[in-house]
């Protein structure tokens, strides 16, 4: 495997980066890729690309897209006024898993992170992902917090 590059999304990625979200079986019952995209993801990227704390990413390899990432970079008063990066949205394509190019996105995020001035990363994953959760171990991550989420 090459190592592939990372950069800020751009608006022409947008159907790559929900082809993504929806390529596995908790993302196919939330979301959905069907051309033309709902506007609620246009929205979405375009809230997303105008706000200074948050990164959305892609890895690209040969001008495809093959994984995604989302960063938000958080002020906080606790820990005496820490900023923390939130990593959400991590997906790779299914011909790319297992390849080590999930290991070369997290290098690269927490790098943004890093630069950012952020003292902690942190991200959140379904309890229904098992191989997610032994693969965020092995980078360091600890499950050291119990997350709750309420639908609105």
């Amino acid at each position: 495997m090459h190592i592939p590059t990372f950069r800020r999304a751009r608006g022409s990625d947008l159907a790559a980066i929900v082809g993504l979200l929806a390529d596995d079986p908790i993302g196919r019952l939330r979301e959905d890729a069907a051309e033309p995209l709902l506007a609620a993801y246009r929205d979405a990227f375009a809230a997303i690309e105008a706000d200074p704390n948050q990164l959305l990413a892609v890895a690209t390899e040969d001008g495809q897209v093959v994984g995604t990432l989302q960063i938000s970079f958080i002020p906080g008063l606790s820990r005496k006024g820490m900023w923390r990066g939130q990593i959400e949205a991590v997906r790779i394509a299914a011909s790319h898993r297992g390849q080590g190019l999930g290991g070369h996105a997290f290098e690269w995020a927490l790098e943004q992170c890093r630069a950012r001035g952020c003292a902690l990363v942190q991200l959140t994953t379904d309890r229904d992902r098992p191989d997610a959760h032994r693969f965020y171990e092995q980078l360091g991550f600890t499950a050291s917090h119990l997350g709750y989420k309420k639908a609105l």
